[in-house]
């Protein structure tokens, strides 16, 4: 192998390494981040004192895009205001 070949390959080898390395660190933070955000929505939970079912709910409610505050549990159930389509009747 020629004397510049070989200097190709040992800096290819050498910038697997690092990336090997980084993506190491990348798969480590995201382990982290993960992990602080589930510790941050379980403090907002508790802090809140919702049921599961309670959260349920309430992602449900955020997902269909009918949420509002009026309808958030203050300790006891629901209030869940629902529109009736005029065709359903």
């Amino acid at each position: 192998m020629s004397i510049k070949l070989e200097r190709i390959a040992a800096e290819r080898e050498k910038a697997r390494r690092k990336r090997d390395e980084w993506d190491a660190k990348a798969k480590a933070l995201d382990q982290k981040y993960r992990e602080q955000e589930n510790m941050e929505i379980h403090e907002m939970v508790h802090v809140a004192d919702l049921t599961p079912e309670q959260l349920a709910e309430i992602i449900r409610l955020a997902r269909s895009g009918n949420i509002n505050p009026a309808n958030m549990p203050q300790g006891g159930e629901f209030t869940q205001e629902t529109e009736v389509d005029e065709d359903e009747n």
